[in-house]
């Protein structure tokens, strides 16, 4: 499947897991300012256990100047898609209105996976949009997205997660397309993006998310109780890995692959390596996003080492983790690739 090479990629941080506004400037990091206007910039970005990006995409940077993120530049050379919504209900609208971003001209909206950390924000943010165009809105997800799910810890507490409606999503003026299959965006006449669709798992070191659980298909609607108001009895399989997660990738021109991720419960390596079988490219240039690998003394901290080693072996030019990928697994990232590794934070925009 092949992607055409873009000339620029900028991917601008509305959610994540820290927020620092004394983190200077670099090549390809431009930072929240702390002082604005001759104001210190407050209040400053809200930081959450969660992640949301902006994804401005531009066939040519021979023109594009200093056009803002959510605005088509002339021959509708860029496109621009908002991956993952955040945690909370406001917290990516929070961090927009801070830095000026207007959501009304973007593309679409493309969902990682699922999970309540990468989607709580959607309803209103489609609320938002709704108020101010017409038109509906593209929002691309895995079907099993809207899966009713459960956390199910080893000692036998459980508590569901959120999940979404997908009828409340098209009443709010989503239009949901739905597939497990890679998908080319914005077209096959330019296929400029690819969001990876379900990825293949591999590597023998990558388990998923095994303290997840689905309710099963006569349970797993929106509905708590039956038409007569009694409590559904629960039904719940195992559902440990997390098919609804995907990536973005796009191919930088004379560069390489840059892989966008979520929560990267398929396995980063898994995503890294199906990002090559799919686009035929091999050199991956940058990877960005959450690598989860947590210090839970138990399977994501046994894949660390693994994990690591393989991104090592990968040989990205920049590292660049974020939200769920825990700060040992990140100091362990700055210890062995201190010249790849660039931080993140919340309000940064890097640029590609």
């Amino acid at each position: 499947m092949s992607i055409k090479e873009i000339g620029k990629i900028s991917i601008t941080i509305l959610m994540d897991n820290s927020t620092d506004l004394l983190l200077k400037n670099s090549a390809h990091a431009l930072r929240s300012p702390l002082i604005m206007n001759e104001k210190l910039n407050l209040p400053p970005p809200t930081a959450e256990h969660g992640f949301s990006a902006l994804i401005n995409i531009v066939k040519d940077d021979s023109n594009s100047g200093n056009k803002n993120l959510t605005e088509n530049i002339d021959g509708n050379t860029n496109y621009t898609y908002l991956f993952d919504t955040g945690v909370t209900e406001d917290g990516v609208i929070h961090n927009a209105d801070l830095l000026g971003i207007d959501f009304s001209n973007i593309n679409g909206i493309l969902l990682s996976h699922g999970h309540f950390d990468h989607s709580a924000g959607l309803v209103n943010i489609l609320k938002r949009i709704s108020s101010k165009r017409l038109s509906s809105i593209d929002v691309f997800l895995h079907p099993d997205a809207f899966l009713r799910r459960w956390l199910v810890l080893p000692d036998g507490r459980k508590a569901r997660m959120p999940s979404l409606d997908e009828r409340q999503l098209i009443s709010l003026g989503g239009s949901i397309h739905k597939s497990d299959k890679a998908t080319i965006l914005p077209n096959k006449e330019n296929p400029f993006l690819l969001m990876t669709g379900q990825i293949p798992r591999r590597t023998s070191f990558e388990k998923g998310f095994p303290y997840q659980y689905a309710e099963n298909s006569d349970n797993n609607n929106s509905e708590d109780d039956d038409n007569n108001g009694n409590e559904r009895s629960l039904n719940l399989v195992p559902d440990p890995l997390v098919r609804d997660d995907q990536a973005i990738v796009v191919n930088l021109r004379n560069k390489g692959l840059i892989a966008l991720t979520g929560c990267g419960h398929a396995g980063i390596i898994n995503t890294l390596n199906y990002a090559k079988d799919l686009t035929g490219v091999d050199k991956i240039y940058a990877i960005i996003g959450g690598f989860h690998l947590p210090a839970d003394g138990g399977i994501y901290e046994e894949a660390m080492d693994p994990t690591i080693k393989e991104i090592q072996n990968a040989d990205p030019e920049y590292v660049i983790p974020c939200h769920c990928t825990g700060w040992k697994a990140t100091n362990r990232i700055i210890d062995l690739m201190p010249d790849k590794f660039i931080q993140s934070a919340v309000g940064t925009t890097f640029t590609f």
